[in-house]
């Protein structure tokens, strides 16, 4: 049955209690999907290195990530960099986990400019240097 719906549908979520979702599609929609990731990356790249492109990107930037309305300017350029970089990467490692990690990475950045009182909080140099911090799960 799932087989035959698949015939109808481009792709089929398959809901699975105490553990991740799948999703079922056919190899021909995925190479679809990969092609336009491919294509599109690209042409982000290209655009970037150009002055008119950058701009353009920058211009679309908060419409598609409104959150980047909360970080300094030099940070949604260094975003930009960063995100396009990444989404050049994705094709030809023909995955878009660093994609999701980077715009994760910078939405959390937003956050903390987006609360005045942790952005406080976070830098203020109390003249203080604690010495080194330990490795997650070494002992203290």
């Amino acid at each position: 049955m799932t087989l035959a719906a698949l015939r109808g549908a481009r792709r089929i979520r398959l809901r699975h209690r105490g553990a991740e979702d799948l999703v079922l599609t056919t190899a021909a929609h995925a190479d679809q999907d990969s092609a336009v990731l491919g294509a599109t990356s690209r042409m982000l790249v290209e655009m970037m290195r150009t002055r008119q492109g950058r701009t353009l990107v920058l211009g679309v930037l908060p419409a598609s990530f409104p959150w980047v309305r909360y970080l300094p300017a030099h940070d949604v350029r260094e975003f930009s960099v960063e995100l396009v970089g990444a989404l050049g990467a994705a094709v030809d490692l023909d995955s878009t986990a660093a994609v999701a990690q980077v715009m994760t990475e910078w939405k959390h950045t937003t956050e903390v400019h987006a609360d005045p009182e942790l952005y406080a909080a976070l830098t203020i140099d109390s003249g203080e240097d604690y010495g080194p911090v330990p490795e997650p799960g070494a002992a203290a």
